[in-house]
């Protein structure tokens, strides 16, 4: 594997230097209010002291002692919960430069998306990955599936395994099951998956089909077409149909990503404000893109799917397909928790969704996902509490990123820049 990494080395994004916090440094956050997502409820006027990029210590406000010299953060009527999730996020591309690298990070972490499942997996990003883990960019932790597994990439049994086993051993995340690929095919690659312990998941390919992808053990389906299908149609659809693919999923402990599409229109999501974030480039391109797209399923559906999955207890995670069509960093996280509501979920269950399942999926609940002491301080902290108006999710005071402090200020001050940028 050594022309690989000779490849990583080469396409290092060249960005400025982002310090890690040093051990000896301490942040309090005093008298706030903790929303822990590793149980429900909040717990009031709280004291959270951060040291070296983790959580040290947490505990009633006057019962926490806070060493001389700590930086001080007032949080009254604050809340402060763990930082967002976004299962399906689009990193830059290779190709392009560090501006435009180091802007589409920060776009994730202003809105307090500390990590992210990247899509679309190359050589690249893997670097990427390991220069924020260093501390070199700001940005999310990442995890990064494989370049993705079609029809064209793995035609054959054999061309599937050699993928598999390249893709685990350059240090890929897990599998991006895509379109196309053939049952023989899907087969192989599964059957090298489970021997290598590397996860597989994303779509379901026509020719395998939603039944046979859970009993082979998919570990996760990436959005709700797939389950369309499954249940007949819009015009076909029961209950009875509805809990017996709920059922199967669960019982699979297959995940799902709901990924909900916008029922608005193109001149809708063409006035999105959020789209002075992004390069004029690409409002172009989505615009056309829209046009030339087929019309979505129905939200209403996709909004009966996640209801009978979430009833039924199965699996799940927050994830919206940003950076694409309309769907901006930031931004469509708290778009995405609107319409879960919209479809019968709960404050507590939509924001475990975007932040201790996120952990749970990777298995990683010890490390991030719930503000508790040894977890990353990957930690959002806002004006008003978001489990009575999931609206407050974008009321920002500031922004934790493994122990670095963003407030509201700064956040504020470096969107601007950007949004000067892409005039």
């Amino acid at each position: 594997m050594a022309f690989m990494s000779l490849a990583l080395a080469a396409l290092a994004f060249q960005g400025s230097v982002i310090p890690k916090p040093s051990q000896q440094a301490v942040i309090a956050f005093v008298d706030v209010h903790v929303i822990p997502m590793n149980q429900a409820g909040i717990l009031d006027h709280q004291t959270v002291i951060v040291r070296g990029g983790r959580i040290a210590a947490i505990g009633p406000t006057g019962h926490v002692h806070v060493a001389a010299g700590a930086t001080i953060i007032d949080g009254r009527g604050k809340y402060l919960m763990p930082g967002l999730g976004e299962m399906h996020g689009y990193l830059p591309n290779p190709s392009a430069g560090p501006e435009l690298t180091e802007n589409l990070l920060f776009l994730y972490v202003a809105n307090g998306v500390t990590a992210v499942r990247g899509m679309q997996g190359s050589l690249a990003h893997l670097e990427l990955k390991a220069r924020i883990a260093r501390g070199e960019l700001l940005g999310p932790q990442l995890w990064v599936p494989g370049p993705p597994l079609t029809g064209n990439s793995a035609p054959t049994p054999e061309s599937g395994r050699r993928l598999v086993e390249e893709q685990h051993a350059t240090g890929f995340d897990e599998l991006n099951i895509a379109e196309g690929l053939g049952r023989e095919a899907y087969d192989t690659i599964v059957d090298a998956a489970k021997r290598l312990g590397i996860r597989f998941g994303g779509r379901v390919p026509d020719a395998v089909g939603l039944p046979y992808a859970l009993k082979s053990g998919q570990v996760l389906i990436d959005d709700l077409d797939d389950y369309v299908s499954a249940v007949g149609g819009p015009d076909s659809i029961t209950e009875a149909k509805l809990a017996q693919v709920a059922a199967a999923t669960c019982a699979a402990h297959t995940w799902t990503l709901p990924a909900l599409l916008s029922s608005e229109d193109s001149a809708a999501l063409a006035a999105r404000p959020e789209l002075r974030y992004v390069p004029s480039a690409w409002r172009l391109s989505w615009a056309q893109q829209f046009s030339q797209q087929p019309r979505s399923t129905p939200i209403a559906l996709r909004r009966r799917i996640l209801k009978a999955l979430q009833v039924a207890g199965c699996p799940m995670a927050l994830g919206t397909d940003s950076p694409k069509i309309y769907s901006v960093p930031r931004f469509s996280v708290q778009r995405e928790m609107q319409s879960m509501a919209a479809a019968g979920l709960s404050p507590q269950q939509i924001l475990g969704e975007a932040t201790f399942q996120v952990a749970r999926y990777f298995g990683a609940e010890q490390e991030f996902g719930s503000v508790a002491p040894g977890q990353r301080a990957d930690l959002l902290l806002l004006t008003a509490n978001p489990l009575s108006d999931l609206a407050n999710v974008g009321r920002r005071a500031g922004v934790m990123v493994s122990g670095r402090w963003l407030p509201e200020a700064e956040i504020e001050a470096r969107l601007e820049r950007i949004a000067t940028a892409y005039q």
